[in-house]
């Protein structure tokens, strides 16, 4: 316990040059009283003392504005910045040496039990207001921008920006949206309807360029059907790849 505890005193003084000392830390850092009381909160939980548990997190939560359930894992040197608004769901998995910044969302999306929150692999880095909702992994040493809103994997070392990064799944979605309606609530808001407008517009132009080189395809065909000599127009050959911007837009 003492060796964890000056784990994450040296996390922090690593981390922040606003740390000055480690009384300042034990005493004025949210964070790190956060993760203090959720130990006690999490043994709790793994000895089948629930409500004792979600009494220690409820007061956590009441003393520093973090919440996290006592249910969640939480690794080795990890550093809530600030943290007020940060809220870690039961599921949530958090790898040694992460870094979470103030009103970080570790939610899921589905309303089934079972693994629904997401997996922080080591060394990820989740700014600001960053919302990341469901039960996949997030890679090691990747990082979310501020306000973005991931909801698929994230591959290790990649970087995740913008406010809404995507990929939508029909089945997936219209499950969700059934039970939702049976129920009234839609965890988080996350619905079907939530496509990026920017997104959208982009694959539209993407369309319409796949369209238009199928036209000018089918002008060179017939001009070489009437003999004209096209090769050099064929010789010009661009980077174009619509598969790999669709991918990198979604």
């Amino acid at each position: 316990m003492l060796d964890r505890l000056r784990e994450d005193i040296r996390a922090i003084l690593d981390r922040d040059p606003a740390a000055r000392s480690i009384w300042e830390v034990v005493i004025c850092y949210p964070g790190f009283q956060a993760q203090t009381l959720h130990r006690m909160a999490h043994g709790l939980w793994l000895r089948d003392c629930k409500l004792l548990a979600r009494t220690v997190s409820h007061f956590g939560r009441w003393l520093t504005g973090i919440e996290i359930h006592p249910g969640a894992t939480i690794g080795r040197r990890v550093f809530i910045d600030h943290g007020m608004g940060t809220v870690i769901g039961e599921t949530a998995e958090v790898g040694d040496d992460c870094t979470l910044y103030q009103g970080v969302t570790l939610g899921g999306t589905s309303l089934h039990e079972g693994k629904r929150h997401p997996t922080l692999e080591a060394g990820v880095v989740v700014g600001a207001g960053a919302k990341v909702l469901g039960g996949f992994v997030v890679g090691q040493g990747a990082k979310i921008g501020p306000n973005a809103v991931v909801i698929k994997a994230v591959p290790a070392g990649a970087t995740m920006v913008a406010n809404l990064a995507r990929m939508v799944d029909k089945e997936r979605d219209k499950a969700r949206a059934e039970q939702a309606q049976k129920m009234g609530f839609s965890a988080y808001g996350i619905s079907d309807d939530m496509n990026d407008p920017t997104a959208k517009a982009i694959h539209g132009l993407l369309d319409h360029s796949v369209i238009t080189d199928k036209r000018l395809e089918m002008i060179l065909a017939r001009l070489e059907q009437l003999g004209v000599d096209c090769t050099q127009e064929r010789a010009e050959q661009d980077s174009f790849d619509p598969n790999y911007l669709n991918r990198i837009v979604d």
